[in-house]
């Protein structure tokens, strides 16, 4: 679990940087100057002469839906999101973590779906409002797409790695999913004026930060972490990142939110964490992502 608390510390800061520093530029442009960045990083490691042809391709698509297509939606609800509500709206991302592992796996797990449950109704006492202004509906809908992506990707590679004995190392393969990501993002870019766009120096280096290391990083960290827990657990830490993205945003970007729900809602999150560990079933052995 130790790589899922880096990163949702590191993601704690992302809302409010693009909120406050990228404000204005077009998503397509955003998606792909970070993820440009975090494949430069990774590409130098990959081995892909290791890799069978299928595995390639499959690595490339899951990269291209779990982080080219789920950012191109992420940035765009900023247009229409404050921070803290994009923050907010990602609670629903455990459903569809559960509900991809258990269409994939054609069984249900009822102690992934508990955690599940608990985790999103900690999320919603955190701070929920129904979405009733177009900009609001927009916005919402936009995260729905982009926490899909996000947990389709999170699965599928676990999948894909389980079952990939040639590769020793995350590291070893990760550069082609964020070359499958910037291919996507690049397609929507070209669609884009850039001479409209003057990045100034502050953005250049958060541009810099979201690529090698919220996204860089952090994704590799998330998807080396994923493969190493359960489903329910992966669940959950999806969900953990909305009261530290709400206390960021509180703290260094000047947003405002309600305590005493946060600190409720919170303490909902823990517990799932702390019940799904303590009673989640042990994985069949040709499913053991613990490696």
């Amino acid at each position: 679990m130790g790589f899922l608390i880096i990163t949702s510390l590191i993601w704690a800061f992302s809302f409010g940087l693009i909120k406050d520093g990228l404000d204005g530029i077009p998503s397509a442009i955003v998606t792909v100057s970070r993820l440009g960045i975090a494949c430069i990083v990774f590409l130098p490691f990959l081995r892909p002469a290791r890799l069978p042809f299928r595995t390639v391709v499959n690595l490339l698509l899951t990269g291209a839906v779990q982080y080219g297509l789920m950012y191109l939606f992420y940035i765009e609800a900023f247009r229409y999101l404050k921070a803290y509500e994009i923050a907010l709206f990602t609670v629903f991302t455990p459903f569809f973590v559960a509900l991809v592992n258990d269409v994939s796996e054609r069984r249900v797990n009822l102690v992934a779906a508990g955690s599940c449950l608990l985790a999103v109704i900690g999320g919603l006492i955190i701070r929920y409002d129904q979405p009733t202004s177009t900009d609001m509906q927009t916005g919402f809908l936009l995260m729905q797409a982009s926490n899909l992506c996000f947990a389709f990707g999170q699965i599928h590679y676990r999948r894909i790695m389980a079952r990939l004995e040639v590769v020793k190392s995350d590291l070893q393969v990760f550069g082609l999913l964020y070359l499958g990501a910037t291919l996507t993002a690049t397609l929507a870019a070209c669609r884009t004026d850039w001479s409209t766009v003057v990045f100034t120096t502050r953005q250049l280096l958060i541009l810099a930060y979201l690529g090698a290391v919220a996204a860089g990083l952090g994704f590799f960290l998330w998807n080396a972490g994923a493969r190493r827990v359960n489903p329910g657990t992966l669940a959950v830490f999806n969900n953990l990142k909305i009261p530290l993205g709400i206390i960021v945003s509180i703290m260094f970007f000047g947003e405002n939110a309600d305590w005493r729900g946060l600190l409720t809602g919170g303490s909902l999150m823990l517990l799932a964490l702390l019940l799904n560990e303590r009673f989640k079933p042990r994985p069949p052995l040709s499913d053991d992502l613990a490696g």
